[in-house]
């Protein structure tokens, strides 16, 4: 049997064997049936598919009231930040991953990897930390006082009713007087009582030695205390114990130390302890800590201060201090029960970070705190739910109305002479909108003035400025020609 030998277009060939069916040999024949029967399914399923509409879990939608929320809390953080200095940078959204890599401890599996692109291996950045000193490193920098508000990424199981998302908003501002801030922040914010938990990895790691506590399992025992704010001891010790092969006794001597909580009077108590003061760490961390109160003391804060020996923060490149501010209770006459969202800001002292990208390991001091806006955001949105209060989207001052037909014209000059004087000003684009149509809108919207241009004030050379919520109504001379 000879062979045959197809010239020319592949596709020109495929219509002339589809449409001659017996040119072909038998088996070959039933292929292109099944594959014409194929492609008329297809075409018959063109237009049909039907989109799977959601967003990837632990992410979500804002509309304009949650956006609005936002952009209020936003102005409160950052008019603190510049109120203490701050400059704001800004770093890709992506990073090297061994940029990333060996910095975050047991929490590194939670870091999202991308594929390779160009060559490099690249990762979403983790948190607004690490960028960070990667940025000082690259550029020689060894003093500055920043702020960053960008979003970061983590592969973590989300909460979303308790603002845990697998993409957030950090607002990280790091150097100097971060306590003073946090209190600032939460203060501006009213929301409800709180308390900003400071301890120190040198009095963590001063109290895990003299607990027995090997030095290879330090980081993983500290990410086991890290647990207290979310379960009981008795679940701790038994991961100590059972996961980690922590000895009963050294596990109930930290569960000894990591219940206390107190002030400058625990402080002295534990700088008198036969086996604490004997510590080197320990004994540097706690006389950093008695300091640290005292300055404290001068600010005015030690009421919403506690130094908290569970406090622990599981990040491996904390150095020395560390705190977290904590939300001890949301109280709201139109729910039935209190909303808790745990943990609302952290940071702590990083002095190592820096020199782990530097080529000469230079170690630049940096401490840093991060508001967990995601959590805040939450608790402000169900209470704004909570209270059926309106929320202005938008922020015009005043709306140009016309009552008659034909005046588009005198709408366009009145809002265009508003825009240049500054003034935020909106105008309903239809071409003859009815007036209440028009007052109804600045209902709506929260618009507090309609400024409104019908024929006789065209005549008159005024404006009628309405009150939207009292209706009264002042003329105002306008002597622009229309």
């Amino acid at each position: 049997m000879g062979t045959l030998r197809l010239k020319g277009s592949g596709l020109a060939w495929w219509v002339v064997l589809s449409s001659a069916p017996s040119l072909l040999h038998p088996q070959i024949a039933k292929e292109v049936a099944k594959l014409l029967e194929m492609k008329a399914q297809l075409g018959a399923d063109e237009g049909k598919h039907k989109f799977v509409l959601k967003t990837p879990k632990g992410t979500r939608d804002f509309g304009p009231k949650e956006m609005a929320i936002r952009e209020r809390a936003f102005k409160a953080i950052i008019s603190c930040f510049k109120r203490h200095g701050a400059e704001v940078i800004d770093t890709p959204v992506f990073e090297l991953k061994e940029t990333l890599t060996g910095k975050y401890g047991e929490d590194s599996k939670l870091i999202y990897d991308l594929k390779d692109q160009g060559g490099e291996l690249l990762s979403l950045r983790y948190d607004l930390t690490v960028p960070f000193a990667r940025y000082l490193a690259m550029n020689k920098i060894t003093n500055i006082k920043r702020y960053h508000i960008a979003k970061v990424y983590r592969r973590d199981n989300p909460a979303m009713t308790r603002g845990r998302y697998r993409e957030f908003y950090q607002c990280d501002f790091d150097i100097a007087g971060q306590l003073k801030i946090v209190h600032e922040i939460l203060s501006d914010l009213q929301l409800g009582d709180f308390v900003i938990k400071v301890n120190d990895r040198r009095i963590l790691d001063g109290m895990f030695a003299v607990c027995g506590v090997p030095d290879s399992k330090f980081r993983t025992i500290c990410s086991s205390v890290d647990k207290l704010d979310k379960v009981p001891w008795d679940e701790v010790r038994s991961e100590m114990v059972g996961e980690k092969g922590l000895s009963p006794e050294a596990a109930d001597r930290i569960g000894e130390y990591v219940q206390l909580h107190g002030g400058l009077e625990l402080i002295e108590w534990l700088l008198q302890d036969p086996k604490l003061s004997q510590n080197k760490l320990a004994k540097e961390g706690l006389g950093d800590m008695k300091l640290l109160f005292e300055y404290l003391t001068l600010f005015g804060i030690t009421g919403k201060i506690s130094f908290d020996l569970s406090l622990a923060r599981g990040l491996d490149y904390y150095t020395g201090v560390i705190f977290e501010a904590v939300l001890l209770q949301q109280e709201n006459e139109h729910v039935e029960e209190p909303v808790s969202v745990g943990s609302v800001a952290g940071g702590g002292r990083y002095d190592g970070l820096v020199g782990m990208f530097d080529p000469k390991g230079r170690k630049v001091p940096c401490v840093g705190v991060s508001i967990g806006i995601e959590r805040i955001f939450s608790i402000l949105e169900q209470r704004l739910e909570a209270s059926g209060e309106k929320l202005r989207t938008t922020e015009t001052q005043v709306l140009v109305a016309t009552p008659q037909k034909h005046l588009l014209a005198a709408r366009l000059k009145l809002i265009s002479e508003l825009w240049d004087a500054g003034i935020k000003a909106e105008m309903l684009y239809k071409k003859d909108p009815k007036l209440l149509k028009q007052l109804h809108y600045c209902e709506d919207m929260g618009i507090p003035l309609a400024a409104i241009v019908g024929e006789q004030e065209l005549a008159d050379g005024v404006v009628k400025l309405r009150d939207v919520a009292t209706r009264e109504e002042v003329r105002m001379p306008f002597y622009t020609r229309f």
